[in-house]
């Protein structure tokens, strides 16, 4: 593909501004491919993963359109409807939209739960030009009649496939019954499951499709290794890994809310900057550890795989896996967070014995073998057996983590 610049991509000057006060020049992929085609008018199923830069794809478009066909929002009314999965990812959506559309004027509103109700009530009332939404509040909203979907020109489903993890298939269907026929769709999904096929075809009228996925095993800039540990050592292994300071700032992935709980209190009963992200916690706790993080005043953050969908801190230095995914796509999804905007990035996968098949179905999806740390404190014997040191006098000996070499 033909790089472009975002002046190439017929954008109108206030977008233009926006863009160069981020610093963005060089469109990514998805961006050059998206951005055209929804100027045009045209539904859009986009297949793209995590870090591709999805959201400008899609919001770009939907700013010029919106200044183009500028007009007075009715009452409790939007012109365009975002929904996502999370209350994280619908903030940062927002945070997108406010950052490009600084020039233009436009309004725009969040609806969350986990929150009270009145003042998404009160920002409504006048109208929005758009509304960034997780589907449970937005239903209770339009239950409570304090909202209406009938003026909606354009509607965007991110994140899709988390969407039915998440069991939110039922509450997606009432609310396109609610939206006018007459509209431009977008459907954006990492991953394309049948279930996610078909509700993309229910909504869609004629899409063009698009689709970059993030190729890992085509990401230099992701350093790649896996750790081979028995359960019970985790978290001890991963307490001497953090006595490396190249290991700045970390995202530390589990599988449950209980793990990530007891291993962020753990950190801080050894006296490490940490806390954990969960669908568990309070939303201001929530966005309260994600500010802490991204002002580095803690250096470790314990989430789950579905709150951790729509983080985009910048400077994350490692990705640690302290439990293997059960699906290889959320693999993928995980270790984007690190390596962004051209930077290098570490991803360290813990794998006891319980993982292994996991750890299979990831390299399948990567077509490699992953490298292995063999020179760590805790090699266990059921680790394989090109991994486990050799036998000496007095049995096997661990290898131990050389201080001049650390895990970068």
């Amino acid at each position: 593909m033909q790089t472009l610049s975002f002046e190439a991509l017929d954008l109108i000057e206030p977008i233009q501004r926006a863009l160069e006060a981020q610093n963005y020049t060089v469109p990514t992929p998805i961006q050059q491919q998206a951005i055209p085609l929804l100027l045009a008018g045209n539904d859009l199923l986009g297949s793209a993963q995590t870090g591709s830069g999805k959201t400008a794809a899609f919001a770009l478009p939907i700013l010029q359109h919106l200044a183009l066909r500028r007009r007075t929002p009715q009452r409790t009314a939007t012109r365009t409807l975002i929904l996502a999965p999370t209350r994280e990812l619908v903030a940062q959506i927002a945070d997108s939209f406010a950052a490009y559309g600084r020039h233009l004027g436009l309004r725009q509103a969040t609806v969350y739960g986990g929150v009270g109700k009145q003042g998404q009530i009160k920002a409504l009332e006048r109208g929005v030009d758009i509304l960034t939404a997780t589907p449970g509040r937005l239903l209770d909203l339009l239950g409570d009649g304090v909202l209406r979907l009938d003026r909606v020109e354009i509607f965007v489903l991110d994140e899709a496939d988390r969407m039915l993890d998440m069991g939110f298939i039922p509450a997606i269907k009432r609310v396109v019954a609610e939206l006018p026929a007459a509209r431009q769709s977008l459907f954006f999904s990492a991953t394309l499951p049948f279930e996610a096929v078909s509700l993309a075809r229910s909504m869609l009228i004629q899409p063009r499709h698009v689709a970059v996925a993030l190729e890992v095993d085509q990401a230099p800039e992701i350093d790649q290794r896996v750790l081979f540990v028995e359960r019970e050592n985790k978290t001890a292994l991963l307490m001497s890994l953090l006595e490396d300071r190249m290991i700045r700032r970390v995202l530390v992935f589990t599988r449950t809310k209980h793990r990530a709980n007891r291993l962020s209190q753990a950190l801080v009963k050894a006296r490490i900057r940490s806390d954990c992200l969960h669908g568990n916690k309070s939303q201001s706790a929530r966005l309260r550890a994600l500010a802490a993080f991204h002002a580095g005043r803690i250096r470790v953050l314990v989430a789950t795989d579905i709150a951790a969908r729509g983080i985009d801190v910048e400077d994350i230095s490692h990705v640690i896996n302290f439990e293997l995914p059960n699906e290889p796509e959320s693999y993928v999804h995980r270790i984007g967070r690190t390596a962004r905007a051209g930077k290098t990035g570490t991803a360290l996968s813990f794998c006891d014995p319980s993982e292994n098949d996991y750890l299979r179905r990831i390299e399948r999806l990567l077509k490699h073998k992953m490298s292995v740390v063999r020179d760590h404190l805790f090699v266990g014997p059921s680790a394989p057996r090109s991994v486990r040191a050799p036998s000496g006098a007095n049995g096997p000996k661990p290898y131990r983590r050389s201080r001049r070499r650390p895990i970068r």
